[in-house]
């Protein structure tokens, strides 16, 4: 039988009334949100939390998605649902929808939480790709107000993120910039399963020239779920499959996947590389 550990429970009705929650329980508090990451270690007690925090309440504040100015917002209590549903969000940035089909399955997108997977920080979720891909940052609220870290520093280990105890991630803020395509590639042994391995890209092409490259990379241990060798290989190019093959090569030579039952490290690399040029492919035809 599965049962947790005792521990407290709070509603919270205001993102200040978390933030005032979490430094009331300290360091062993937890939030909880769709909670199908936590519940589950919490039933094995993998994680026995003194005191969850329910933000639940709090879709008015972190709920919306929106452009504001040059930005696409996304509030860390968008349900995956939302987001595959939002053409605020997948017009501008197709990625979204490539990634957002292929999560879990449906059960999972109408309660999980764009937020609650970033701060997971599994080393092969896919949003943590898609927003590495795309050079979002995270908006984090805490006792000392508002602060932002890109992505690509938001994640400092597997299961270890730049949220402290006592801060909230509020908002994933993406850039809009014109000329810009995007998609996710993912292998996966199963429909909703983790990946094998995936990749997400993002490209700008102006005057038939690569200005800006980003690539995504989940499960096969890409520090900070980025390549940025590939980027660099790609901008100042142009589009192309030598250029896309190449850089597929570069990416899968800086990874450092772990064989495991989803597969062995050779068989890894090779899908980092393959779907890396599939993924880059697929974007430069939606410029």
């Amino acid at each position: 039988m599965q049962v947790p550990a005792t521990f407290e429970y709070e509603r919270a009705d205001s993102v200040p009334h978390a933030l005032e929650l979490l430094e009331r329980y300290g360091p062993e508090a937890r939030v909880v949100a769709g909670g199908h990451s936590l519940i589950p270690m919490m039933k094995l007690r993998l994680a026995q939390p003194e005191a969850l925090i329910d933000i639940n309440g709090l879709a008015a504040e972190l709920g919306r998605i929106a452009v504001e100015g040059d930005e696409l917002a996304i509030g860390s209590l968008v349900r995956h649902t939302e987001l595959l549903e939002s053409s605020t969000a997948t017009d501008l940035f197709p990625i979204f929808r490539d990634a957002e089909r292929v999560i879990a399955d449906p059960i999972v997108r109408n309660r999980g939480t764009v937020g609650g997977s970033l701060c997971q920080g599994d080393p092969s979720e896919d949003l943590s790709a898609v927003f590495t891909a795309l050079r979002a940052t995270a908006v984090i609220q805490g006792p000392g107000g508002i602060r932002t870290v890109p992505v690509r520093q938001f994640h400092q280990g597997p299961y270890e993120t730049a949220v402290a105890p006592n801060e909230l991630l509020i908002q994933l803020r993406v850039p809009i910039t014109p000329g810009t395509g995007s998609a996710y590639e993912k292998v996966e042994r199963r429909v909703g399963d983790w990946p094998v391995a995936a990749a997400g890209a993002v490209l700008r092409i102006e005057d038939g020239v690569i200005t800006r490259a980003g690539i995504g990379l989940t499960a096969v241990g890409a520090e900070h779920f980025c390549a940025p060798e590939a980027e660099s290989h790609l901008e100042g190019r142009a589009p192309g499959a030598e250029a896309f093959e190449q850089a597929g090569r570069i990416a899968a030579e800086h990874c450092s996947p772990h064989a495991d039952q989803r597969g062995p490290a050779d068989y890894k690399r090779h899908l980092a590389a393959e779907l890396t040029k599939r993924a880059l492919t697929a974007a430069a035809g939606r410029i």
